[in-house]
């Protein structure tokens, strides 16, 4: 271990704490793809405005996960990995409550900015922290299980706003990040961040990404591998409505409903993943096997002509599964880099690839405009899958890689 003698239960709390973080992450983040029609009806968007409305309203969000991304991770390995634990929860709580309250869509768009610059800190402050506190054989397992405990967030987001009205599911989403805020009281920092914390060295220096070669391709990299997985569920299936109607579907497909069966494939996939990864000893090999998986589904998905509310739950399903290589993508990215600057890369990276899906959208329109929406979805897919898979074969390999290591 890599934490003090005796410390088993703190790993285990550590476990606990960010998979539940991951939960409150995950459900405040899909809860807009869910409830986009209820609430833009209400508050008075035409229907010819729904889905350029709701790329605006989601890339707003998107962009506060990139500015976020940026400023939790460099106080992460400036600070401590602890102070963005709770400073991310606060932000994103208190947003999501003032969610219930706005009344147009530009108030809408600037809450759901401030609640993703909240959200970015989740994820890679407790991966990082996670990653730093177990061995390096077994660090694969405590990640998978932030991950699977983290997307069936989804799930619950989709019951909440089935049942109470859709200001109600952002009162309920700030609310449980609250009650979650008590709990991370008793978190530790992790061993490896005490150790360097009061070194008289470069810590969080986010430049410093930029200003070696080697390690600005390798930075880079780490963001290409994600690419396809936001694609998938911010625009195949937040927009299932719009590709179901080009696919002659005899009834509107319920993108709330597809978000549902996406992150339970997520969860799955998140778990056979990790598992996948322990056993065959390579992170490299199991995400690959899923980005081939992405390829395939999105594929089976574009080609359903007259698609109905079943095979899109079960393709909705199925191409959740294969994007369900996340929590092994955002640990690949932390072990491929020094304590000094972990926090400040795995932070952004998960948040960059977020971000990344603002370009991807503009991309995705300009070709709706040059063909259509099923060709668009085409040439989208096979071009994010071609850069990932790139990019995951000209990095190295890091499932054995020992962690206690600074970037000089």
């Amino acid at each position: 271990m890599n934490t003090a003698p005796g410390s088993r239960k703190n790993v285990i709390f550590i476990v606990i704490v960010a998979s539940l973080g991951y939960f409150v992450d995950i459900y405040d983040l899909v809860i807009f793809s869910i409830v986009r029609i209820q609430s833009f009806h209400d508050i008075g968007i035409p229907e010819a405005a729904m889905r350029t409305g709701g790329e605006y309203v989601l890339n707003m969000q998107m962009g506060g996960l990139l500015l976020g991304g940026l400023i939790w991770g460099i106080i992460g390995d400036k600070f401590g990995r602890i102070k963005v634990l709770f400073g991310s929860i606060l932000l994103y709580s208190f947003a999501n409550m003032a969610n219930a309250y706005v009344t147009n869509i530009n108030s809408y768009a600037i809450v759901r900015f401030l609640a993703g610059v909240g959200l970015a800190g989740e994820l890679g402050a407790g991966i990082t922290l996670v990653s730093e506190s177990m061995h390096k054989n077994k660090r694969g397992y405590g990640t998978m299980m932030v991950a699977v405990v983290g997307v069936l967030g989804a799930i619950v987001a989709f019951y909440v706003a089935k049942h109470f009205d859709w200001r109600n599911a952002y009162l309920v989403g700030g609310g449980i990040g609250i009650f979650l805020l008590a709990l991370r009281v008793g978190t530790f920092e992790s061993g490896l961040y005490k150790n360097v914390a009061d070194k008289k060295i470069v810590k969080g220096k986010f430049s410093m990404l930029f200003s070696n070669r080697e390690r600005f391709l390798r930075y880079l990299y780490c963001l290409l591998i994600g690419l396809p997985i936001w694609f998938v569920v911010g625009i195949f299936v937040t927009q299932a409505p719009e590709f179901g109607k080009a696919l002659g579907a005899p009834e509107t497909l319920s993108a709330g409903v597809g978000i549902m069966f996406t992150y339970i494939g997520i969860s799955l996939g998140d778990l056979f993943a990790g598992l996948l990864a322990q056993m065959t000893k390579s992170r490299k090999l199991a995400v690959f096997i899923f980005q081939i998986m992405i390829i395939i589904s999105s594929v089976w998905y574009l080609s359903s002509t007259g698609i109905t509310q079943q095979k899109f739950h079960w393709l909705a399903f199925f191409m959740g599964l294969a994007v369900g290589y996340w929590a092994t993508f955002v640990t690949i990215s932390s072990e491929q880099f020094g304590t000094n600057l972990r926090a400040t890369v795995t932070t952004t990276a998960p948040n960059f690839v977020r971000g990344a899906l603002i370009p991807s959208t503009f991309l995705f329109e300009f070709f709706v405009h040059r063909f259509n929406i099923i060709t668009a979805g085409y040439i989208m897919i096979f071009l994010l899958s071609a850069i990932a898979i790139f990019a995951l074969t000209q990095l190295k390999e890091s499932f054995n890689k020992d962690l206690n290591y600074l970037e000089e």
